[in-house]
């Protein structure tokens, strides 16, 4: 029986989740999934095109971002910060999409368009620990 090799490859990862969703969710299903889809078309989807990333995958209130440069990671996990912000503004704090987001370069496993293993893990990780609104890097990333 031969076994399949395991692609692997070096990617920076960027992980992002909204702050306080399962609240939103609670207060306005409808208008929170409008409000996030509307974001990630207006606000993430364009930064991560520009900086030559790619969006692995939605889940629920996060995203799962590969760029093939941390320098390019960074720079667009600050504008999409940016323009989240400047997309808040003057709306009641409860109605605001807030984001926290996590970087980190490291290896990856390819396995169709899905990536998985540490590279990732530690992505989520830093993620969790960032601030509403910031964003947190790994020392690869730096």
């Amino acid at each position: 029986m031969s076994e399949k090799r395991v692609q692997r490859r070096l990617a920076a990862i960027a992980m992002a989740d909204v702050v306080g969703y399962s609240r939103m969710m609670g207060q306005d299903e409808a208008g929170t999934l409008a409000a996030l889809t509307e974001r990630r078309k207006r606000i993430v989807e364009p930064a991560v095109r520009a900086r030559e990333g790619r969006i692995v995958k939605l889940m629920g209130d996060g995203f799962l971002i590969e760029f093939g440069s941390a320098v390019n990671a960074v720079k667009a996990a600050l504008d999409i910060q940016e323009r989240m912000q400047a997309a808040n503004a003057g709306l009641p704090p409860e109605r605001r999409i807030v984001l926290r987001i996590g970087i980190n370069l490291g290896e990856v496993i390819v396995e169709g368009n899905d990536l998985y293993g540490d590279g990732i893990n530690i992505a989520a990780r830093l993620e969790a620990i960032a601030p509403a609104g910031g964003i947190v890097m790994s020392g690869s990333a730096h």
